[in-house]
């Protein structure tokens, strides 16, 4: 997962997407995907925003913020680890996908309460500078989370 941040006129901005398609449609989300076979986690970040957003962004100014482990019991296909990367350099401007459209949002306005239940519990420490070395486990709901451990 990518966070860009820039400063603009109202202050600390953060890119999130509206998700289109797949594992988390409806929700907003961080910009990322899984990994391709043979591909370390700074690639697939790099390709993922690429991909989704239409922003390129050197492996060099990512920024990794920690890790995350996400278990679902009752749906362990959806269990995965993912890296979490921080950028305030890139080129290009956002571009809606058929998986993403980006939307700018200034810190205080980061609308959790339409996030995976797990990103009010981390994302806003590393949103001002902080890491996150943590896992999840979400319930039978599939959106709540159940247990946390750092």
């Amino acid at each position: 997962m990518v966070y860009l941040l820039r400063t603009s006129a109202e202050g600390l901005e953060v890119l999130l997407g509206d998700k289109r398609t797949g594992l988390g449609r409806g929700k907003v989300v961080g910009i990322g995907g899984k990994l391709d076979p043979g591909e370390s986690a700074r690639d697939a970040a790099v390709r993922e925003v690429l991909e989704e957003v239409g922003v390129a962004v050197a492996a060099s100014d990512l920024l990794d913020a920690g890790a995350i482990d996400y278990h679902f019991p009752t749906k362990p296909e959806w269990s995965q680890r993912s890296t979490v990367f921080v950028a305030r350099r890139w080129s290009g401007d956002p571009v809606e996908t058929a998986e993403i459209t980006p939307r700018w949002y200034p810190l205080s306005e980061v609308p959790y309460a339409q996030m995976w239940d797990d990103a009010v519990r981390w994302l806003p420490a590393v949103l001002r500078g902080g890491r996150v070395d943590a896992r999840y486990t979400f319930g039978p709901d599939l959106s709540t989370v159940v247990l946390e451990a750092s």
